[in-house]
């Protein structure tokens, strides 16, 4: 996996809807824009444009569980492809029929019975800030997303909470160091405790 892709996970219910009792349409929310993340040891937030200009160079695919291995349930194709992307003003929405496979169906059963019940994606970031908050923790703002991978309903809503680009971080730390008068042992003990 790329270095600088990120994984994450989003709060909101994927669900089958449909007219007829085959429903096989799937959809959810892949990112909601202004809404702290969750599970992560600092606030994330990904602001309303971050995904300006990227889904018209992106080929996304949808995908159980972020694997390619056991094939794909729907790709964009920049547009013109079986998931259909939308962004509104709260996310980006996604929705694809399930293709008539054995993924296909696995994911199905699994949204019926409720063992798959939320959305994540794949990503990397072109533009961001880091600020130290006043309670001490950090706090991340996604203004541009770069390159958007995939969507994909998942098992396990902790399963991809991980995998930061960290380097905007040091950056900030970094400036944060050269106004303090706060002796360099300080940050690397929190450093230490917070294991990164």
């Amino acid at each position: 996996m790329d270095e600088k892709r990120e994984i994450r996970n989003t709060a909101y219910q994927v669900q089958v809807t449909g007219e007829s009792e085959e429903k096989r349409t799937v959809e959810g929310y892949a990112i909601l824009f202004n809404t702290p993340s969750d599970g992560l040891y600092f606030e994330e937030v990904i602001e309303r444009g971050a995904l300006d200009g990227v889904l018209e160079k992106s080929d996304v695919f949808a995908l159980l569980n972020h694997s390619q291995s056991r094939g794909i349930l729907a790709r964009s194709n920049n547009g013109s492809g079986s998931l259909s992307l939308k962004v509104d003003e709260k996310g980006l929405k996604y929705r694809f029929e399930a293709p008539k496979t054995a993924l296909g169906d696995e994911l199905l059963e699994n949204i019926r019975r409720g063992e798959i019940s939320a959305s994540s994606f794949s990503f990397d970031v072109e533009k961001d800030t880091w600020e130290k908050k006043n309670d001490g923790t950090w706090k991340r703002t996604v203004s541009k997303i770069g390159n958007l991978y995939d969507v994909s309903p998942v098992y396990n809503a902790a399963y991809s909470k991980t995998s930061v680009y960290m380097r905007g971080k040091e950056i900030a730390e970094e400036e944060l160091r050269k106004k303090a008068t706060i002796p360099e042992e300080y940050y690397q003990n929190i450093e230490k405790s917070l294991n990164i």
